[in-house]
């Protein structure tokens, strides 16, 4: 996904110093339409569910259907990483089987794909439960599950549907259920549909995701604050409520036509471990790009023209400093340039050499 920046403020690019967000591949790419034919009125909710985190069991009588169903939730929100747990195909004999169907507590963020019917009495205090028919078929003739009160769910033959009590914080996007309506009437191949629904979240994921990448972008320290005689600067901490205001000039109507309550949405994905995975990642990031920055700064400055009129115990300090910096980059991988590393020991040796001997031994030993 594009992180767009500020120019006064440090930027950021997957061909920079920076890796690209990690993605947890799927096993193989999940027919996503073949999937959600039996719920497309309700993607949008379902894609609601996913971003912000919510407890889902995905109930089937097949475990090739339940499977390919959670994995197509999961990958509803690509390229944001789906950071909560989901098991595709869960059974009585799974270790977290009595957490899972206890009572006492409230159902935990994870997306579960079941079979045996015994769940469905287990399971039935789950706010979101899908329920898939017997088998998923294509075409004009196929039945649409419909959207039904969590409360419904009360028998074990109980008839395929969207159990939930969730109230969509978007309205549905009416141009993209058409244009899958239209693809079925029509016969599209199937390969298409799934493109087309793919492109759909995709872009309304993108247009979720990209004011809150300008935002942490906007966060980052001035380059100019990158000093090699002093530390790391730091990025500013993540304030929900100074974000929710730049939704007004860069908000995700400037990138979709969806209307409803983003600020809503947004709210309660910040509640959410997918947005704890994603800010994470993102300051692991920029961490790493300040250290490559500081590194630099520190292999391009004077440190010899610095050391003189220093005290002893500064320039020491520096070198030992300038070495577990060194050592770290190694640790970490991050990408220093031989430029850099061959710059920094020239650096390191010239200014060893000013001092007394006892301390160069103990230096060039150390």
């Amino acid at each position: 996904m594009d992180k767009p920046g500020l120019q006064q403020n440090l930027t950021f690019s997957t061909e920079s110093a920076v890796p690209a967000p990690f993605i947890m591949p799927l096993v193989h790419d999940t027919e996503i339409f073949k999937c959600f034919f039996p719920i497309l009125s309700h993607i949008q909710l379902i894609w609601e569910l996913v971003l912000t985190g919510e407890p889902i069991v995905v109930m089937a009588n097949s475990p090739s259907i339940c499977s390919e169903t959670v994995q197509a939730l999961v990958s509803m929100i690509l390229p944001l990483r789906y950071c909560s747990d989901y098991r595709p195909f869960f059974t009585i004999h799974d270790s977290e089987f009595k957490e899972y169907t206890s009572r006492t507590q409230a159902p935990p963020p994870v997306i579960l794909g079941v079979t045996n019917p015994f769940f469905a009495k287990t399971l039935q205090h789950w706010p979101h439960i899908i329920r898939i028919g017997d088998s998923l078929q294509l075409g004009p003739s196929a039945k649409s599950h419909k959207l039904k009160k969590g409360s419904s769910l009360k028998t074990l033959d109980s008839k395929p549907g969207v159990y939930t009590r969730y109230k969509p914080f978007l309205a549905k996007d009416k141009t993209v259920l058409k244009r899958m309506a239209q693809g079925i009437k029509t016969k599209r191949p199937s390969e298409v549909q799934n493109a087309l629904l793919r492109r759909h979240f995709l872009e309304i994921t993108q247009s979720f995701m990209i004011p809150l990448e300008r935002y942490v972008a906007s966060l980052m320290p001035l380059l100019r604050n990158v000093s090699p005689y002093k530390g790391i600067p730091h990025t500013r901490p993540f304030d929900p409520e100074e974000f929710i205001k730049s939704l007004d000039f860069s908000g995700p109507q400037l990138t979709t036509g969806i209307r409803g309550d983003w600020i809503g949405l947004y709210r309660r994905f910040f509640r959410c471990a997918n947005f704890e995975g994603w800010y994470n990642t993102r300051i692991q990031e920029v961490n790493r790009k300040l250290q490559l920055l500081h590194l630099e700064a520190l292999s391009n400055a004077d440190l010899q023209s610095w050391a003189r009129g220093r005290q002893e115990v500064e320039v020491v300090d520096l070198i030992l400093k300038i070495k577990e910096k060194m050592k770290l980059a190694v640790k970490y991988q991050l990408p220093v340039s031989n430029d850099i590393n061959e710059m920094l020991l020239m650096q390191m040796d010239s200014v060893i050499e000013a001092l007394p001997d006892d301390l160069k031994a103990v230096l060039n030993n150390n």
